[in-house]
């Protein structure tokens, strides 16, 4: 079972690139993020032609996110992240596919910090993390996918010390990401990569694609009972240098059969 996670940045303008990567590397389950686009403007036909399924949680020129099913029809279990009934922001989808619980986040990106964006995002992640528990406490096949908006550590970060003050490696961003780790999930790329440096977002801007000027932003969490399948996990990188590209790279893990 092949899980992805992309960052599409606009799924609209970008479509052409998601058919492409979709054709390429078949995933059967793929977690969506940054759609920046309204419910009723997600584009089901074109991704239903491409062989999957899919739910989403739209929203007007920012945020939304969306899981698709190879062959399936993921079946939602919740829309929005608990714990503040006031938070309209759309940010969080899950859904079971073929056993396994998935779980697609995009967590607030937090700049500036200081400030009120900081401050929703550290609360923001301090709900995923009691939800995450309440998830581990189930038991069963959980993957918490998506973009964390947080790089965990120097090795996750070209040149770490031009982004001590950001809201993305800020310290508090990085303990809130190793405590919720700490309850017991395994971080699949650097399970698989331990002490690589490895990327999955290059910016737009002064060349960072072409210095391998990186961050790790796109992570992929396992609860025990799902990390036992883990067989591989890797970036598809090439991703970002095709044209009309996002800037994340697509990250996915293989999991051998239960």
């Amino acid at each position: 079972m092949k899980i992805a996670t992309f960052n599409v940045n606009g799924i609209n303008g970008r479509l052409s690139v998601l058919l492409r990567w979709l054709a390429d590397a078949e995933p059967d389950v793929v977690c969506l993020q940054e759609l920046k686009a309204p419910q009723g403007k997600f584009p089901e036909a074109a991704i239903r032609d491409a062989g999957y399924g899919a739910i989403w949680h739209g929203q007007k020129s920012w945020n939304g996110v969306a899981i698709l099913a190879r062959g399936a029809d993921p079946i939602e279990t919740r829309r929005g992240l608990p714990g503040d009934e006031e938070d309209t922001q759309s940010r969080y989808i899950e859904a079971a596919v073929k056993g396994v619980l998935i779980g697609c986040l995009y967590l607030p990106n937090g700049n500036p910090a200081p400030g009120p964006k900081f401050d929703y995002k550290l609360l923001w992640f301090e709900r995923l993390t009691v939800y995450a528990a309440e998830l581990l406490a189930h038991k069963i096949p959980v993957a918490l996918v998506g973009d964390f908006n947080v790089m965990p550590t120097e090795l996750d970060v070209y040149k770490p010390e031009r982004w001590l003050d950001d809201a993305l490696f800020r310290p508090e961003v990085r303990q809130a990401f190793h405590d919720l780790v700490a309850q017991g999930w395994t971080d699949a790329l650097r399970k698989m990569h331990p002490g690589e440096r490895i990327y999955t977002f290059w910016d737009y801007f002064r060349n960072a694609w072409g210095r391998n000027a990186g961050l790790r932003l796109d992570h992929l969490l396992l609860s025990p009972e799902l990390a036992e399948r883990l067989e591989a996990a890797d970036v598809d990188r090439h991703v970002r240098g095709w044209e009309k590209a996002s800037d994340h790279a697509p990250v996915w893990m293989n999991l051998v059969e239960d």
